[in-house]
This record gives C-alpha cells, structure tokens and sequence, in this order.
C-alpha cells in the first residue's frame, strides 16, 4: 500500500506533481487530514484520484460502486467527477473511517451522490444483484480486504454494464506479487486475481503502474 506511485525517485514524482495535479481543495484538506491516522497507508495517491475522474468522465459514467470507501478520499474524488444526477454505492464496515467521509462528501457539496453501505461490501453487492441491479452500473473501483477481491471482482462483473470498467487497487501490493517469498495470505489473493485477470477473456485489460498498481478491466460485450 501507498500513498504515491511506487518506484518513481522523488525528485521525478514531485515533478510530475508540480506539473499535472490539479486538486481541489477539499480534496488536498481530506488526504492532509488522513495523513495522521495510523492506517494512512490505505489512502490512493492523489494523482490516482485524479486518474480515477478522468477514466470517470471519459466513459461517461452515472452510476459507480465503491468497494472500500476509507475516509472518502477516492469515493470524493468519483463523485466531483460525476454530473449532478451521477450516483456512488460506497460499501465499508468502519463507521469512524467513514465518519470522516461523510463530513467531506458534505463539505465538498457531493454528499447527495452518495449512498454508503455499513456492511460487508459482498452482502451489499449480492443485494444488488438480487434486487435486479446486474448490468446497471458503469464504474466500479475495488479497494478492500484482498482475500475477498476475487469474489468482488467477479460480482462487479455482473453488476457492470457491457463498456463498463473496473478498476483494482494495490495490485502491486507494495512489489511482494513479484517477491518469490512472500507467501501472505493477501499476496496469494492478489497473485491469483492478477493471473486470472490475464486469462480472462470476458475483460479487456491493463495494468497501469500508478500508485500501488491499478488494474483496468473493461468488460466486453456479449458475444450472441
């Protein structure tokens, strides 16, 4: 987990900053903010968060879910990109995290587009899918507990739309994927996720070296 692109020398990542982040205030307050909790690491780098609006508004989205809201950083990030009908299914189970989200969702004026789910994010994602939500929504962005990302993942499958994207976070997981040794619980989910999305053909794919590592996956049409 981090809260820069990994990798990068600091004198390069403080450049590509200086000239390509544009963040807005409440934004730059929340991560100033977050920056002194004790699981910081969890938050996504800003030019991640940017990253994620543009991939928002280049497919046009309305209707995203959020698997892991934290303190809202990400979910704020969606929902400024988003037109004011735009709508967020946030899931989490913390409700201090989240406390602090909802205080900058209402600050920022973006606290309408949200409707956040205290539970387990597969309990909500199954509810959806039983209340006939499959294939309706356009965006969803998985950032939770990795042992479950396979069962996340294969749920935001059905519940996006055909051109629909995903986008998972911490594929790298701090570079232990590539490390031979690490034989966590967590590495061996993303592991496993990561060689299954290479053979996935219901997906288009790539894994972009921002952050952590995010994985797009966009989900093809159906083939009759």
């Amino acid at each position: 987990m981090s809260t820069k692109t990994l990798f990068l020398p600091e004198e390069l990542y403080a450049y590509m900053l200086s000239v390509s982040l544009r963040e807005p205030e409440n934004l730059r307050q929340l991560r100033e903010e977050t920056r002194h909790d004790p699981m910081a690491c969890m938050q996504i780098s800003p030019e991640q968060g940017q990253f994620m609006s543009l991939l928002v508004k280049l497919i046009g989205a309305t209707r995203t879910l959020e698997v892991g809201v934290y303190t809202g950083y990400s979910s704020l990030c969606v929902a400024l990109a988003l037109p004011d009908r735009g709508r967020i299914t946030a899931c989490d189970v913390n409700n201090e995290w989240t406390a602090t989200a909802r205080r900058y969702w209402q600050k920022a004026g973006v606290s309408g587009k949200i409707d956040l789910h205290l539970a387990p994010a597969i309990e909500t994602m199954d509810k959806l899918l039983t209340n006939n939500q499959a294939g309706t929504f356009d965006f969803v962005f998985i950032d939770a507990d990795k042992v479950n990302y396979d069962g996340y993942y294969e749920r935001a499958l059905e519940l996006l739309r055909p051109g629909g994207l995903i986008a998972i976070d911490n594929i790298f997981w701090s570079g232990n994927v590539a490390d031979s040794h690490a034989m966590d619980k967590d590495t061996i989910a993303i592991r496993a996720l990561n060689e299954k999305l290479h053979q996935d053909n219901r997906v288009d794919l790539s894994l972009v070296p921002i952050g952590d590592g995010l994985t797009l996956a966009l989900k093809r049409p159906l083939i009759v």
